[in-house]
Parts: C-alpha cells; sequence; structure tokens
C-alpha cells in the first residue's frame, strides 16, 4: 500500500511539472505516462482519467492552504478580530500567489470546479471550520457575541468567496483586492463585535 501511494505521489509530482508548463488542454494521459517512465496502461492503475489528476492535485493545494491558515488561528498573543481579518487576508493572498505564479493553474481550476464541484466543497469545509474556531475563541473572550458560530462562519465565508479565488472572479491587482476585502471584512467584524465594544469605539477614539 505504501508503494502504491508513492507511486500516486510521483505522478502528482510530474504532472504538476507538465501542467505547470503547457496547461490542462494540452497535456495528455500519454505524455505524462511518459515523464512517469510507465505504460500509459500503468498510468490507468492508478488514475483512471486526467481529470482525477486534476482532482487530486487541487485536494492537496487546499489541504495545504487549509495548514497555512491554521497556522494563523494558532497565533498566540492577538484578540479574534485581528485573528479574524488576518485569516481572511491571508487566504486572499495565499489563493492571489498561487494563481498568479502560473496562470495554468486558473485553467485547471475551473476545470476542477465545473466537473469535480465536491473538492472544492472539501476545501471550503475545512477552511470554514477554522472561520468557526475563530469565533468561539471571540465569543469565549467576550470580542463576539454570535449565536450559532457555525452558520456565522458559512455567511462569512459567503461574503469574501470573492478574494478566496480572486483571479476566477475578477483581473484586479493584488493592491486592489486587499482595499476591497479590507473594506468587507471591516463590515463583518463590526457586525460581529458585541454591542457594548461597538458602542465603546467613538469614545475610545475621543
Amino acid at each position: 500500500m505504501k508503494r502504491h501511494e508513492e507511486i500516486k505521489q510521483a505522478i502528482i509530482t510530474a504532472a504538476m511539472e507538465r501542467l505547470s508548463r503547457y496547461g490542462y488542454g494540452k497535456t495528455t494521459m500519454a505524455e505524462l505516462a511518459g515523464d512517469c517512465k510507465m505504460s500509459a496502461g500503468n498510468l490507468y492503475r492508478y488514475f483512471m482519467s486526467k481529470l482525477d489528476i486534476a482532482e487530486e492535485i487541487a485536494r492537496q493545494s487546499f489541504i495545504r492552504t487549509a495548514e497555512r491558515l491554521r497556522e494563523v488561528v494558532r497565533r498566540p498573543n492577538i484578540t479574534a478580530v485581528e485573528r479574524l481579518r488576518s485569516f481572511l487576508m491571508e487566504q486572499m493572498e495565499i489563493t492571489f500567489h498561487e494563481l498568479e505564479k502560473d496562470q495554468h493553474w486558473i485553467e485547471m481550476a475551473e476545470i476542477v470546479a465545473r466537473e469535480r464541484p465536491h473538492v472544492a466543497n472539501e476545501g471550503l469545509a475545512r477552511v470554514r471550520s477554522l472561520i468557526a474556531e475563530i469565533l468561539a475563541m471571540g465569543n469565549a473572550n467576550g470580542e463576539f457575541d454570535i449565536e450559532d458560530v457555525n452558520f456565522t462562519a458559512e455567511m462569512i465565508q459567503s461574503a469574501t468567496f470573492k478574494f478566496r479565488y480572486p483571479q476566477l472572479f475578477s483581473g484586479l491587482t493584488l493592491d486592489k483586492l486587499e482595499r476591497e476585502a479590507a473594506g468587507v471584512i471591516d463590515l463583518l467584524i463590526n457586525g460581529l463585535c458585541r454591542r457594548e465594544a461597538r458602542a465603546a469605539k467613538p469614545a475610545d477614539a475621543a
């Protein structure tokens, strides 16, 4: 079983290199088999189609992103407000830089999102659970006043979806996306904070 998984990962690594160079549409299973020094028939033992390979590449990308975002959730000595803001901004920047680095990934992301939507939904669920964890922290320390952290995490994800996959929804540069995202996040956080905290802000500012 271990050997089987090692070969699958080697195929994924080779596929990522070829897809990055030539794109999804111009890549064939025969070419991938050649890159892996195996027959096409042997390749099909591990992946039934090119789309299956793209699905696994996307899944691994979502897992890596969630792992990086989990580091934000675990950061010590910051408030829940700061944690949520950092989390949402870093989520956008991670994806932006990954897609900006290689335009071929946008093509593949669009295909996987259309043909295998469950993969994106799995990735969204991982991230949503981390947002819910931040909200629960805010409830516990009195920063937030949220009745249902899971539902609220889902709504935050919906409200910031444009910034989760920026190049798929707009052609804006990162600085313009950051400006928009910061404004949306400020509105969301203002709605999440306890009423006493919101009421105290003008007096504190004075």
